[in-house]
């Protein structure tokens, strides 16, 4: 059954969903470019709390009103939320040290593997066409991490994780979808980033577990720097770009029907490699750049598919994928 939409605006939608792309992708530079200066706990503590502010102040508003934070699954949300944040601790330990396109694009296997859950855990009906489309992307992720040569990196690996657990997140969604507001899932997933971002700040802010030399490692557990100047506005900026990407993304699937959204959101595949050439010099080389064609054309077939097939493949109320 098709997931209802309000009217059938498909040009705004399809602006609500580059515009969030764009949001998302300034919020990756921006937690890219402050890998070496603040530990992630604390840009993403920072983040949350800027969120959670922007989302109580005008996304709940124009949702309803506060009466909708009401839920009867609060078990799910803690799900939802522990499944988010593990995803942001990978995909962010992963731009500290891998090119910024070859995280996102590993990291955008994601709606194959939702395809996958859905078929396991939800019982949807998957044809053989978007199981070879899910083959395919695979396939391309093969090209970018390179298990079996000598230029295996094993940080690769992380937007990989970062995928699986948006995936389970994602599934969970589905599962809310019916009872909660995009608002709802919002807030819990920003009162999640808080919480266990505050527990981080309590073991890690004094920097005692800062002992492997690795971006990665140090990157999650370097101790607490008071940000100064201009890096307060900065980090007020990844709060404000997380909260609007996520609301935008939400209205488009609230515009249109997913089948249509759901293509534009690979812009931010695009965008990645963009900002990585302007700001990192980062090239790809032959073998990643063919991956990140691939997972592109394999994620854009199954979208493609799902218009056809008139299914919803992810409902995104609202998800704040990092």
């Amino acid at each position: 059954m098709p997931v209802p939409v309000v009217g059938n605006r498909p040009l705004l939608s399809i602006f609500c969903a580059v515009g969030a792309c764009f949001f998302f992708s300034l919020n990756d530079v921006m937690m890219k470019l402050f890998t070496g200066k603040y530990p992630l706990y604390e840009l993403t503590f920072f983040r949350s709390i800027v969120a959670l502010t922007i989302c109580l102040a005008i996304i709940i508003p124009l949702e309803g009103g506060y009466s909708n934070l009401r839920t009867k699954k609060p078990l799910l949300h803690l799900i939802r939320g522990s499944s988010v944040v593990a995803a942001n601790i990978c995909f962010f330990s992963g731009i500290a040290v891998l090119p910024l396109a070859e995280v996102t694009a590993i990291f955008f296997i994601s709606p194959l593997l939702i395809t996958f859950f859905a078929a396991i855990f939800l019982k949807e009906e998957v044809g053989w066409f978007r199981w070879s489309a899910l083959l395919l992307g695979l396939t391309g992720v093969l090209f970018i991490v390179k298990p079996f040569g000598i230029s295996f990196r094993w940080e690769t690996l992380l937007p990989l994780m970062a995928a699986f657990s948006y995936s389970l997140l994602q599934i969970l969604t589905r599962k809310l979808g019916p009872t909660e507001k995009a608002s709802t899932m919002a807030f819990y997933i920003q009162v999640s980033f808080l919480t266990y971002m505050g527990i981080l700040v309590c073991i890690l802010h004094n920097g005692r577990f800062d002992i492997i030399d690795h971006p990665s490692f140090q990157f999650l557990t370097k101790a607490w720097v008071w940000p100064t100047g201009i890096d307060w506005i900065l980090i007020a900026f990844i709060g404000i770009t997380n909260a609007f990407g996520g609301y935008l993304i939400s209205q488009a699937y609230r515009l249109s029907v997913a089948g249509l959204v759901s293509p534009f959101e690979y812009s931010s595949l695009v965008l990645s490699v963009f900002w990585g050439i302007i700001i990192w010099g980062e090239y790809l080389n032959l073998l990643s750049a063919l991956g990140v064609i691939i997972i592109l054309v394999s994620g854009i077939i199954i979208a493609l598919r799902e218009a056809v097939r008139n299914i919803n493949p992810s409902i995104k109320k609202a998800s704040y994928r990092r």
